[in-house]
């Protein structure tokens, strides 16, 4: 099991402290979250049961990939992580771009979780259809794997037409980025079996988890995938190192924590973690 910090529960001021110290004890990654713009009227929670807005339009919104441009400049093996980014949002030269600019200057530590996005006063706002966001985000993605990877590339499609262009550099993990597909239907499983490193379901019980992971082993099955797909969980509430191994048997390898209330007791509280869960959990293994 690996663990990930998620640097969107601490203020943004101490997001590089935080960063230094989770590599210091030995984390593997860290994760910022993600929005283009915050329409003032927000409805419509992606999270179970939940009938309020799950973010106040004022809050703070930094370009991610900008972020752990700058984190990478203070670290040196932590990964860096998109939790998620809204793929279909922005035109695959803008994705492409900041993506390999990150990997590049991090020496290919990248972990590039992307998504389709629940928010569909951003989409309206941007001037996007919502309803095709699907289609969008999978041409985006293809688009995006194909600069990384190509000397050359000419594409049309339904969103993005383009003749010739060229593209380098080139990200250092090949043939790029590793991809993380946020989400939790059909389309999101489908994605991960066949052109993602992971899945990273974001509104998932632990119940709930072996059988979408049973369908996800059977996609990447019929794709002849032999590489398994790493399963990464978002806002695993983890206290004690033997809470661990119910997660590790649903087959969750990587786990997202913010083990602390307030952004004051952030540093402490990994330093806690650290101690209490992630060390005996990596000597037990």
């Amino acid at each position: 099991m690996e663990f990930g910090v998620q640097l969107g529960a601490v203020s943004p001021r101490l997001w590089g402290e935080v960063a230094e110290e989770a590599e210091r004890l030995g984390f593997e990654s860290v994760w910022l979250p993600e929005h283009l713009v915050l329409p003032v009227e927000v409805a419509g929670s992606p999270h179970r049961d939940a009938e309020h807005p799950p973010l106040r339009p004022d809050v703070p919104v930094f370009d991610a990939l900008g972020v752990l441009s700058h984190l990478a400049a203070r670290t040196a093996r932590l990964k860096l992580g998109t939790c998620v980014y809204n793929i279909g949002l922005r035109h695959p030269f803008v994705t492409a771009r900041a993506a390999a600019t990150v990997d590049v200057l991090s020496g290919g530590r990248l972990a590039f979780g992307v998504g389709a996005s629940w928010l569909r006063a951003e989409w309206e706002a941007v001037g996007l259809n919502f309803d095709r966001r699907g289609a969008r985000v999978d041409e985006a993605i293809a688009v995006c794997r194909r600069l990384w990877s190509e000397d050359v590339v000419e594409h049309h499609g339904e969103f993005f037409d383009f003749g010739p262009v060229a593209f380098e550099p080139k990200p250092v993990q090949r043939p790029g980025p590793a991809l993380h597909i946020g989400g939790d239907g059909a389309a999101a499983l489908r994605r991960a079996a066949t052109v993602g490193t992971g899945w990273m379901p974001m509104n998932h019980t632990l119940e709930r988890l072996p059988r979408s992971l049973a369908r996800l082993r059977e996609l990447a099955e019929r794709e002849g995938r032999t590489t398994p797909v790493e399963v990464t969980l978002p806002g695993a509430r983890i206290s004690r190192a033997d809470e661990v191994g119910a997660y590790a048997e649903a087959g969750v390898t990587r786990l997202i924590v913010a083990p602390w209330a307030r952004s004051r007791e952030a540093l402490d509280g990994l330093r806690r973690f650290a101690g209490e869960v992630l060390h005996p959990v990596r000597a037990a293994g």
